[in-house]
């Protein structure tokens, strides 16, 4: 008889996968650290002993009279994470007399988050942003750090912010998945509040009819992912910068933003001093909104032929367009967002562009204006700007959280 060994090893395969245990057969996804693990139904808790925004260490232990443990990984960056902010408060006080414990942990290294990974919040996600970020949103629930070593996320399996870990009095794991099945911060876009169905259920005594479900938010931003920002930095750092003339009829029609980008206007000059002290804020409120509708138009007030001048200016101070709007450029039948002002030749001063861009402009640069789309006025600024100021108010105008289109 001729001996197969294709059917061989097929046997000798199957059998081992047959007789290994279901742990040792599941790997972890390829994106996932070193050390990961995926908590399963019934599994304990992992123990943890983390620095919470009360300056406290918080441990497992201290919140074993509680009936119910529910874990929740946030973060202050991730949109979906803070849309369920309020739901999350409110769940807090309609069980705090019935025996759940909510602790939250943030599980992301803020420096593997780009800049424009954090266009939908005023703060990063460490630690003394998290102080901020959880006074001004009032967090009514332990709020704790694992960005550093990321121990207690790898070890719950947190794939993503937010993600609900919900145990019961045993510690056992009886919830792993989202919060709700909303993405958003009105309450009433909830048709699956899957996390309260839980707790429901394990109050009643009942087991938990869909006890896993999957996160859906921001992927939790591990330490290993600081390669892949310095490899983006390098890349904002090394792009190009297409400089062109435009006159004020073309500052009219952007002015006008027929679009359903925000549009954050700056008058500058190479030899203006408060102009180049500003730049560099102007450049990271663009890279912070990179992937929202949003777009930084310069426009300079150098004369037209130190177009090289104002080019070398605007590469040194990565003043690139994102590539998140440069499909909308094109659409637009424009090169780029930088610009030079060419006055009229009958009238080289900047009463046209004033007119055309802001009559409420007094005059002097630098001078920022903000613009929604329709043209209405969000921001200006005449003098040098404060960047958190200025992005403050352009946060404030483009919200926090993702909103249902309409």
């Amino acid at each position: 008889m001729k001996f197969n060994f294709s059917a061989f090893v097929f046997f000798l395969t199957s059998t081992l996968l047959a007789v290994l245990p279901a742990a040792a057969q599941k790997q972890s996804s390829p994106a996932s650290p070193q050390g990961f693990h995926e908590l399963q139904l019934g599994d304990s808790a992992p123990s943890f002993d983390l620095l919470g925004i009360d300056e406290e260490k918080h441990k497992l232990s201290e919140y074993a009279d509680a009936k119910l443990l529910m874990i929740v990984f946030l973060s202050n960056h991730c949109p979906t994470s803070q849309a369920i902010e309020q739901r999350l408060k409110q769940l807090v006080k309609d069980y705090k007399s019935q025996g759940l414990q909510v602790v939250a942990i943030n599980p992301n290294d803020p420096a593997a988050l780009r800049p424009d990974e954090l266009g939908y919040s005023k703060y990063n996600d460490s630690f003394p942003e998290m102080k901020r970020h959880a006074a001004e949103q009032g967090f009514n629930f332990p709020y704790l750090f694992d960005g550093e070593t990321q121990a207690v996320a790898k070890a719950y399996g947190c794939l993503a912010t937010p993600h609900v870990f919900l145990f019961d009095q045993e510690r056992k794991l009886r919830y792993r998945g989202r919060f709700d099945d909303s993405r958003y911060a009105d309450a009433a876009t909830v048709t699956s509040p899957d996390a309260k169905n839980a707790i429901d259920a394990l109050r009643a005594g009942k087991s938990v009819a869909t006890a896993m479900t999957k996160p859906h938010g921001c992927s939790t931003k591990w330490i290993e992912k600081r390669v892949a920002v310095a490899a983006d930095q390098e890349k904002w750092e090394k792009s190009e910068v297409h400089v062109e003339l435009i006159d004020a009829a073309g500052i009219a029609a952007l002015r006008k933003n027929d679009t359903k980008k925000v549009r954050l206007f700056n008058v500058w000059a190479s030899w203006c001093g408060p102009c180049v002290e500003e730049f560099p804020e102007l450049v990271a409120t663009a890279r912070k909104f990179g992937l929202r509708d949003f777009e930084f138009i310069s426009i300079s007030i150098n004369e037209p032929s130190e177009i090289q001048e104002v080019k070398d200016f605007l590469e040194k101070h990565n003043a690139i367009v994102p590539d998140k709007i440069k499909p909308t450029l094109k659409a637009e039948g424009r090169a780029g967002n930088a610009y030079i002002y060419n006055p009229p030749a009958n009238s080289p001063n900047t009463d046209a562009l004033i007119q055309a861009l802001d009559p409420e402009w007094p005059g002097p640069i630098p001078h920022t204006l903000v613009v929604a789309p329709g043209g209405q006025v969000i921001y200006r600024h005449n003098e040098e700007v404060n960047g958190d100021e200025l992005r403050s108010k352009i946060l404030e105008a483009m919200g926090r959280y993702y909103v249902p289109e309409k």
